[in-house]
């Protein structure tokens, strides 16, 4: 089998990523940048979206893995205390890798001049105007006209980013088994002249979000904190992608397990 390790520049990562790495080439693994058929991300969640993004062009073959050394590890089934354990797993089922899948966002922007802009996400992407100024678009959902919204700008996250950004600006936690995404209003306005939804919205697998800038039409896309600037928007659409985030599944982990392990005290058990 065919692997990448990497790790972000912490003392801590850099040595478990180096533990693993022997361990692995000690039994056989070939390490190949190019053409891996698992990629493995030693540190944090950041570390994870970073792996991810490197390698988003070659999700039919590839499968990620999460080795947690830093604070959060949402994605993470291992710590770097299971080293050994997970380098065992990895090698017994070098031929058939156990995976499962999680949806990804898929976000088309189109210019007045026709141009487009493809991005991709698995935690959420982020629709602002530029200079931090007041957002006005209208909204259409599964194609047909929903609200005209007025503020800061809008959240759209996949279910495993439930729990990152959306989570802070008030979205729902959904289980990444539901094939769905939700959109998150951030500071709308809403006065006696102008009104917008205020709540989360889950948006099905089989539709699509359509924003229509109605005035100013510079705006900043950050698609799991990879930001990009874009002029003069005619259109955007954000829809689930067609593609699935794979992820070796050497073990389960329950997801409600994650979530408490993150947001909650572990002994607040009563």
């Amino acid at each position: 089998m065919k692997l990448w390790i990497n790790n972000n520049s912490k003392e801590k990562s850099v040595a478990a990523a180096n533990k693993l790495r022997s361990m692995l080439l000690d039994a056989g693994l070939i390490l190949d940048r190019r053409d891996p058929q698992l990629v493995i991300s030693v540190g944090g969640d950041g570390t994870l979206l970073s792996t991810f993004h490197a390698y988003a062009a070659h999700l039919d073959k590839v499968k990620f893995l999460a080795l947690h050394t830093g604070h959060l590890g949402f994605y993470s089934d291992w710590t770097d205390e299971e080293i050994d354990d997970l380098a065992k797993r990895i090698i017994e089922c070098k031929d058939n890798i156990p995976s499962t899948s999680y949806p990804l966002l898929d976000v088309m922007v189109e210019n007045k001049e026709g141009s487009l802009f493809h991005g991709i996400a698995i935690n959420e992407t982020v629709v602002r105007r530029l200079s931090s100024l007041t957002m006005k678009t209208r909204v259409d959902l599964d194609k047909e006209f929903f609200e005209s919204f007025r503020g800061d700008g809008l959240c759209f996250s996949t279910p495993t980013g439930s729990t990152a950004y959306s989570k802070s600006v008030g979205g729902a936690l959904i289980h990444p088994k539901i094939s769905v995404f939700q959109m998150i209003e951030i500071a709308s306005i809403n006065n006696r002249v102008y009104r917008t939804i205020s709540s989360p919205i889950i948006i099905p697998h089989n539709q699509q979000v359509d924003l229509y800038p109605q005035t100013a039409d510079d705006y900043v896309i950050s698609c799991d904190g990879i930001t990009t600037k874009l002029k003069n928007v005619r259109k955007i659409t954000i829809k689930l992608n067609y593609q699935r985030a794979q992820f070796a599944q050497y073990r389960h982990r329950h997801f409600w397990t994650r979530v408490e392990t993150a947001f909650l005290a572990q002994d607040d058990q009563n």
